[in-house]
């Protein structure tokens, strides 16, 4: 008799969803302020990478997608850095139209969000670049993201090159890194329910979005 474990079938994983619910009347009239207060709780409950957000892109053929870090958000949109020749950024350039998702498991949320993306300043990019730890700033310059290398050697190459450059601890911001901006035109807010009955409500541009009014509407689950 074998002691392998059988096999997991995922249609046998299932759960309810029991911890809270999602009202219209608590929701907050600007969506930006609805998703400050559930994110500033993903961070009290000490879940896993709670900036962690799902980046869908495309080629205007085929999707992709990834995960990023989320490292600014206010009103003019939601910031996440990258080097500017890797996939996500150059499927960006041609075609702006991307979708974040934070899945806050923990919690039995998630939000998503619909928008554009759009370069920040180089200003704002070197800012933050600043902020970064020693090894995160060097890094930058040895990874092309995305393109082909035939081994890791190449990086560990390209790290004690860099290594070596920078060891006065000087690095500049590298010509092709930067931030991206997705500002948004739709949110989704989700919570999951019992049976399935989950409570999702969206947020889109009342009329032209004039004076950042917001439509409210509750969605079927």
């Amino acid at each position: 008799m074998s002691d392998r474990p059988a096999p997991t079938d995922p249609a046998q994983l299932r759960r309810d969803y029991r911890r809270a619910a999602l009202r219209r009347a608590d929701l907050a009239a600007d969506p930006v302020a609805q998703f400050r207060l559930w994110f500033d709780q993903a961070v009290a409950a000490e879940l896993s990478e709670p900036n962690a957000m799902v980046l869908g892109t495309s080629d205007g053929t085929r999707p992709s997608a990834r995960t990023v870090l989320l490292k600014a958000f206010d009103g003019r949109g939601f910031v996440f850095f990258t080097h500017y020749e890797s996939r996500k950024a150059t499927e960006i350039a041609a075609h702006p139209e991307v979708s974040l998702l934070f899945p806050w498991y923990g919690l039995e949320r998630q939000v998503a969000i619909l928008g554009r993306a759009e370069r920040i300043s180089a200003g704002e990019s070197l800012a933050y670049f600043l902020s970064r730890p020693l090894g995160s700033r060097m890094g930058a310059w040895v990874s092309q993201q995305s393109a082909v290398i035939r081994s890791r050697s190449i990086l560990e190459a390209q790290w004690q090159a860099m290594q070596h450059r920078f060891a006065s601890g000087e690095v500049p911001l590298p010509p092709a890194w930067g931030g991206l901006r997705v500002v948004p035109f739709e949110f989704e807010f989700w919570q999951g329910r019992e049976n399935r009955l989950h409570d999702r409500f969206r947020y889109r541009p009342n009329g032209d979005g004039a004076g950042g009014l917001w439509s409210i509407e509750r969605l079927a689950p």
